[in-house]
C-alpha cells in the first residue's frame, strides 16, 4: 500500500511541476496544457516507464543463446525468491553494473552491462542479480522507474526552455517577455533540481533493503559484498555514458566518477552497505 502510495505521490509531483513549468513559461494558458500533458504522461509512465528506462539506457534485450549460463542462474535465483522469470537486457558498456525495472514481478526487466558479466566472478554475479531481484520481489521498481520518466520529462522540458532561449524565443516587446525569460531561467535550473529531489527522496533506503532481501536470496552476503567493492571502484575508473535521469535504477551510481554527479548521489556509501551487509 506504502508504494502505491508513494508512486501516486511521484505522479502527482510530476503533474505539480509541469503545471508549475507551464505557468513559468505561458501563464494561466500554459498552465492548463502543460496539466493535459501531465495527465496524458501519468498514464503513459505508469504503463510503459520500464520501456522508457530501458530506451534511455541504450538495453537491447538478451537472447538465452547469448548467455545460457546467466539465464540458468536468474531462472534459479528467481525461483528461491519466488518470482516469475523476468526479461532478460544488455547494455553495451565496459563499465559493470545492473539495475531492475517494471511496474510489477509479472512485468519485469533485469539489465545487466557487459562489463558486469565480464568482470564477475560467479559468486560475486549472482550477488548483483540477487540484488536486482530484490528490488522486483520488494516491489520498488515501480516507484524507480517512474522516477527515472519524472526526471526525463522534467529535464527535456527544461531543454526545450533553454533551446527557446538560445534561439529567441522570448523578447522584451512581448507583454510577458519578462516574466518569460525569468520562468525560463528559473525552469532551466530549478527543474533539474527538482527532478533530482525527487530521486534522492526514494533511492538510499530502498538500496538497504534490496541488499539485505538479496543476500537472503543469494544464500550469503558475501558475493554482493564483494561486487559491491569492484563496482564501486570500477565506476569511479569510467563513469558510464548514461542519462542522469536513470542514475538511481542501478546498484551503483553510475556516474560517481564525475564530481558533481557525486554531490548529488542517488546511492547510499557503498562502505555503509558492505558494512550493513556483512553486520559489521
Amino acid at each position: 500500500m506504502a508504494l502505491h502510495l508513494r508512486a501516486l505521490l511521484l505522479m502527482a509531483a510530476l503533474t505539480g511541476l509541469l503545471v508549475a513549468v507551464g505557468g513559468l513559461l505561458g501563464g494561466s494558458g500554459g498552465a492548463l496544457v502543460f496539466f493535459i500533458i501531465a495527465l496524458g504522461m501519468n498514464f503513459f509512465t505508469y504503463w510503459f516507464s520500464d520501456r522508457m528506462a530501458l530506451m534511455m539506457t541504450g538495453a537491447r534485450p538478451l537472447r538465452r543463446e547469448e548467455v545460457p549460463q546467466l539465464y540458468e542462474m536468474v531462472d534459479r535465483l528467481r525461483q528461491r525468491a519466488g518470482l516469475p522469470m523476468p526479461r532478460l537486457y544488455l547494455i553495451e558498456s565496459d563499465q559493470p553494473n545492473a539495475f531492475a525495472t517494471g511496474r510489477n514481478p509479472a512485468n519485469s526487466a533485469v539489465a545487466v552491462t557487459r562489463g558486469l558479466l565480464a568482470l564477475m566472478n560467479r559468486e560475486e554475479l549472482e550477488g548483483v542479480i540477487a540484488h536486482e531481484l530484490a528490488h522486483i520481489k520488494n516491489r520498488d521498481i515501480l516507484v524507480a522507474t517512474l522516477a527515472a520518466s519524472v526526471a526525463g520529462a522534467i529535464s527535456m522540458l527544461a531543454n526545450m526552455a533553454q533551446w527557446r532561449m538560445i534561439f529567441g524565443g522570448y523578447s522584451d516587446d512581448e507583454d510577458s517577455g519578462a516574466a518569460g525569460v525569468i520562468g525560463a531561467l528559473l525552469t532551466i535550473i530549478l527543474a533539474p533540481l527538482a527532478a533530482m529531489l525527487i530521486q534522492l527522496a526514494i533511492s538510499r533506503t530502498r538500496e538497504f533493503s534490496a541488499d539485505a532481501t538479496g543476500a537472503q536470496i543469494a544464500g550469503s552476503p558475501r558475493g554482493l559484498a564483494q561486487a559491491l567493492r569492484k563496482l564501486e571502484e570500477a565506476a569511479r575508473i569510467r563513469p558510464m555514458a548514461v542519462n542522469p535521469g536513470t542514475a538511481h535504477l542501478f546498484i551503483v551510481n553510475p556516474l560517481s566518477g564525475a564530481s558533481l554527479a557525486h554531490l548529488f548521489s542517488t546511492h547510499p556509501p557503498i562502505q555503509e552497505r558492505i558494512r550493513r551487509l556483512l553486520g559489521g
